[in-house]
């Protein structure tokens, strides 16, 4: 199975009128919010906003959590829903890796040369497979680096339930084609708590498994970007007796 660069923006007019004079989009990529918690969104927001502005000059590498910083309640973040071995905990800055994930994906389209990238235990379902981006300050980072003789620029907004990041410049490269090639696909277990009956309450739906590996292709160029496994994530049904 293969599966392209969904959630790219191509409207060159929308980029036009948020670019400054000289600049052009290099590439951006959205992610829906729709069905993050009102926590997760905020922290998604408060992450995006940080990044807003930062310029990476040529040669130089860019951090994510450098750039943000910590995802603590004195900078602003909210406790709210994070995976943690498949079990959904609040932690400060739950919906961080959203922002993380969509920057992540706007660099791959711009050509920026990736230093540093960690994927989630379990695939999160706004992004495709293996373009995914985990963060934790301070050690798990994102971080690349600008190939080009120019400086480069995040810009970005939260609009409606899309956010949004972009990569501007001076010109606009080639954009590369992104595919992901998944294989080796592992149904999830269902497994029951509880008596043989009564109520039943799915404690989680469970996930597919799979390996996927991350191409790049510029031209005739093609590239490995990743090569990542992800286990799948059993479904858990609680079954409760009439007297609980």
């Amino acid at each position: 199975m293969k599966i392209g660069a969904a959630g790219a923006v191509a409207t060159a007019g929308f980029a036009a009128l948020m670019a400054v004079p000289g600049e052009v989009t290099i590439s951006a990529y959205s992610t829906s919010l729709a069905e993050r918690s009102n926590s997760q969104k905020h922290n998604a927001r408060q992450a995006l906003h940080q990044l807003i502005g930062a310029k990476i000059g040529p040669g130089e590498e860019f951090s994510f959590n450098k750039r943000v910083g910590t995802f603590s309640k004195d900078a602003g973040y909210r406790k709210a829903p994070v995976s943690y071995n498949g079990q959904l905990i609040d932690d400060w800055g739950g919906g961080v890796c959203q922002t993380s994930t969509t920057l992540y994906n706007a660099a791959l389209l711009s050509g920026m040369e990736i230093l540093e990238r960690n994927h989630h235990r379990f695939q999160p379902s706004y992004v495709p497979p293996g373009r995914d981006a985990a963060v934790a300050f301070s050690n798990i980072d994102l971080r690349f680096k600008n190939p080009y003789p120019y400086a480069v620029r995040i810009e970005g907004e939260a609009s409606g339930d899309r956010l949004v990041v972009r990569i501007v410049g001076p010109k606009r490269e080639q954009v590369p084609e992104i595919i992901s090639k998944v294989t080796d696909l592992r149904d999830p277990v269902t497994y029951q708590v509880g008596d043989d009956q009564g109520r039943r309450r799915v404690r989680n739906t469970g996930k597919e498994g799979f390996e996927v590996t991350v191409f790049r292709i510029t031209g005739s160029h093609k590239e490995e970007i990743s090569h990542d496994e992800y286990p799948a994530m059993n479904r858990v049904v609680e079954i409760r007796s009439k007297s609980w």
